[in-house]
């Protein structure tokens, strides 16, 4: 798989796509909003981690890929449940390196100050988001990367 950006799939998501992914992150962050004010940061922050927009992306994801199927005359929807949970494997593998993003943030910033903790965290980040999808590849296609 070679990683790139394609801006065409931009114009083939409509405006309430947006709206939805839009409402739904909004709605989670109000919520755990209100659920840091009554029982604490620390419990409120555990609710921060919920993939606010990954619900409707993987959706709108099965929706485009079945809607792709059927203009090319191709009535199975597995393609498009398919391409969903490769997404949600995607998404699994990302969060390994926000955890190590939060866990480092966690334990840096009371000892340095904001910049540099960031710094840190962020580096970890990409360290751990790399290793895990070289290590996602090997292991998957059974060779050495």
């Amino acid at each position: 798989m070679v990683i790139g950006l394609d801006i065409s799939s931009l114009r083939k998501s409509r405006w309430y796509e947006y709206a939805i992914r839009f409402a739904f992150g909004g709605a989670l962050t109000v919520i755990t909003g209100v659920l840091a004010n009554r029982f604490g940061p620390v419990f409120g922050g555990l609710f921060l981690a919920f993939p606010a927009i990954f619900p409707a992306s993987v959706t709108l994801v099965e929706k485009h890929e079945s809607e792709k199927k059927l203009e090319a005359g191709i009535s199975q929807t597995m393609r498009a449940r398919q391409s969903a949970a490769v997404d949600a494997r995607g998404a699994a593998l990302g969060s390994i390196g926000l955890l190590i993003f939060a866990l480092t943030l966690w334990k840096c910033l009371p000892m340095w100050n904001s910049g540099l903790a960031l710094g840190i965290a962020l580096g970890l980040w990409l360290m751990a988001s790399i290793v895990v999808w070289q290590l996602h590849k090997r292991l998957r296609h059974g060779r050495r990367v």
